[in-house]
């Protein structure tokens, strides 16, 4: 399929895991695509995908900086003339006790994975409205945005928080042919959920490399395996697409079936 050709894509935490997925998805379906992180891996990645043949370009930019967040889609708009589809997928995760979570952990999640996609989601409706073609929007919550898990209450936060965010804003431009949607992975095999495998593990009482995840996926994903990046790019995809034209305000879970509501 080629549904994003001569379309401007800005990908958030695109220099990785689940971003990367994303990023190559609409690459393959011939979107200009920027790619943005605040790694310079991400530099790394945009060569490689220029060097597939692919329209890519990257930004170093950090999702919690207003002016670092203008910086990275006024880029966009100058490279290729406006911004068509934007994915807020940059995130991150601490795990500790309640008696250990720190103030520092709690404002580090919350500015990330809550503030940052305000931000974006922030710039991105102002490119969209000047242009006046519209354009969609997808927020990365999570499974924790349906169901809290233990030793994150920081982090369910932030994610419950991205869902809010998402509706609110849905609501505000509907009549702009402007969509927002949000999504919730599940267990996905990333960088992050190797950490969330090795820490949940050492604190519910003993690490074995994959246990955790696997014991989980056997006991709680009607599907019976763990998720990859390219389920979740499937799924943005669709969304960012034509044939989502009348969903907005959604958030939908990508999880085998872990959590069913």
């Amino acid at each position: 399929m080629q549904r994003f050709e001569g379309k401007t894509v800005i990908i958030t935490g695109s220099g990785r895991g689940i971003g990367k997925e994303i990023a190559l998805r609409f690459a393959k379906e011939k979107a200009n695509v920027v790619l943005s992180s605040n790694e310079a891996l991400v530099n790394d990645t945009c060569k490689q995908f220029k060097d597939m043949g692919y329209e890519a370009s990257s930004f170093e930019a950090d999702v919690v900086d207003k002016s670092n967040v203008k910086e990275l889609f006024d880029f966009a708009e100058k490279q290729y003339g406006e911004v068509n589809v934007s994915v807020h997928n940059a995130g991150v995760i601490t795990i500790a006790k309640v008696e250990d979570l720190t103030e520092k952990e709690w404002d580090f999640n919350l500015d990330v994975n809550t503030k940052g996609v305000f931000l974006c989601c922030q710039q991105a409706i102002m490119k969209m409205r000047k242009s006046k073609k519209g354009g969609s929007i997808i927020n990365m919550a999570s499974g924790q945005a349906r169901d809290g898990f233990i030793f994150t209450p920081h982090y369910a936060a932030s994610k419950f928080g991205v869902v809010g965010i998402t509706q609110s804003l849905a609501k505000e431009v509907a009549t702009e042919k402007i969509n927002i949607n949000a999504i919730c992975p599940g267990i996905i095999d990333t960088d992050m959920w190797a950490y969330n495998d090795q820490k949940w593990g050492e604190m519910l009482g003993g690490y074995k490399k994959g246990e955790l995840m696997n014991n989980w996926v056997e006991s709680k994903v009607p599907m019976k395996r763990v998720g990859t990046g390219k389920d979740v790019a499937a799924l943005i995809s669709f969304l960012a697409s034509e044939d989502a034209d009348y969903i907005t305000g959604q958030t939908i879970n990508v999880d085998g079936g872990l959590i069913m509501s």
